[in-house]
């Protein structure tokens, strides 16, 4: 991973220290390797005019892979409850997060973790989109995009830090993209360059990326709670399966007059040969309210973990591959659109407890602290104010979900009918 931006124009010019580490690739590739990929782009009119027939793409990818949350917050939890429970699903349960938190290093290393940081490389693209019928079949219309093993994509790193017991920040570009996310234990925020800072509905909710391998000590606090519901073979693993529904008053909280998020649903596949957490699934369903006929949407991410390596006493996965489903459907077949993405990951560099690293530093945006000042959303009129190009063909639809945000399918469903 690249730390330095070299000049490109000029050759005796000072390097410029990147914020987020660029992966060597998109130095070596004539494609990447250009001024407007080394600049991060953090407005909308600078990303909309370097990307141009690439926005959308990239904006689709970015919405949807960049920073999703989990369900619902994570009790922190000093010591995992090992009591023995009446109901023997219940206590399967138990009995497997005990046997992961073992697996992951023991209790004492990881409650010895009091903040983490984590920089890595990534790898995104939409593998398939189809439009009609929603199902890839003849009726619809399909488009196939290339898959990130024949090496292309749109390239990226990260940068995440973390400190207990909510608090987290990431930063992440892709081709040249910056998105930003953090949580400061009362609300977790976004910005992008098609949208100004906004703060998520609800509680205040962990990164989903931190559970991929990254934060032991949470994935165990998260199914700490959950149900087991069998076993299943993933890539020739066998696994024991772990089931935790959102809770009601969680997605009360998340939906509006106009979007109800009707169910959000996780579940961990632990590795029997291992004890270690082997696939990350979940799955969620918006409704979104209009006159006539309702839109809904269902998220569906998989997430397989890899790689994992020992790091002062601690087991963290180092490796990964994040598929994704995203099916709109409601109204006829013909605005039914399915697109899939995938994302690859690697981690370069993580360390733990982390000096100097204090609450200052998951402070919300300024903007975003000046809208809860004044109590009301002075960015809701502008937060689809990078109006993406119409494309032809089923390519066209894509402009359909480019935001998969609560708050933003509301207004953007809105945009769609005027």
């Amino acid at each position: 991973m690249r730390t330095l931006c070299p000049n490109l124009d000029r050759e005796d010019g000072l390097e410029t220290v990147l914020e987020v580490p660029i992966p060597e690739e998109m130095f070596a590739s004539p494609k990447h390797r250009t001024r407007h990929n080394m600049k991060y782009h953090t407005d909308e009119k600078s990303a909309a005019s370097v990307f141009g027939s690439r926005d959308a793409e990239i904006q689709l990818l970015l919405g949807v892979v960049g920073a999703p949350l989990i369900p619902h917050p994570i009790r922190y939890q000093h010591s995992i409850n090992t009591k023995i429970n009446d109901h023997p699903i219940a206590s399967m349960a138990k009995y497997i997060v005990q046997q992961y938190i073992a697996a992951a290093g023991g209790e004492g290393a990881l409650n010895s973790i009091d903040s983490m940081y984590a920089m890595g490389k990534i790898k995104m693209v939409a593998s398939e989109f189809s439009a009609g019928d929603g199902m890839g079949l003849n009726k619809g219309n399909m488009m196939k995009i290339k898959s990130v093993k024949n090496g292309s994509g749109e390239m990226g790193g990260f940068v995440l830090w973390q400190k207990r017991p909510d608090l987290w920040s990431i930063e992440l570009v892709v081709s040249g993209c910056k998105i930003s996310a953090g949580s400061d234990g009362k609300v977790a925020w976004r910005q992008t360059p098609w949208h100004h800072s906004h703060a998520s509905r609800g509680p205040a909710r962990p990164l989903r990326r931190s559970l991929q391998g990254l934060d032991p000590k949470s994935v165990a606090n998260l199914f700490s709670t959950s149900i087991c519901i069998g076993e299943k073979t993933v890539n020739e693993e066998d696994c024991f399966v772990l089931k935790l529904e959102a809770e009601p008053s969680s997605l009360k909280a998340r939906s509006s007059s106009k979007v109800e998020v009707m169910r959000h649903t996780v579940w961990g596949y632990f590795s029997q040969r291992t004890g270690l957490l082997f696939q990350l699934k979940d799955t969620h369903l918006l409704r979104i309210k209009a006159p006539g006929n309702d839109v809904f949407w269902e998220t569906t991410m998989e997430s397989l973990i890899l790689d994992y390596r020992t790091i002062d006493g601690v087991n963290i996965a180092h490796a990964g591959r994040t598929s994704v489903s995203l099916f709109r459907f409601g109204e006829n077949t013909e605005g039914h659109t399915r697109t899939r993405m995938e994302e690859v990951w690697t981690i370069e560099e993580v360390d733990f407890n982390i000096k100097g690293l204090s609450a200052d530093c998951f402070l919300p945006p300024s903007d975003l602290m000046k809208e809860d000042e004044m109590g009301h959303d002075v960015n809701k009129k502008s937060r689809l104010g990078f109006k993406t190009p119409k494309i032809r063909s089923c390519r066209r639809s894509v402009s359909k979900i480019m935001s998969i945000d609560e708050e933003d399918l509301e207004d953007y469903e809105a945009d769609e009918e005027s």
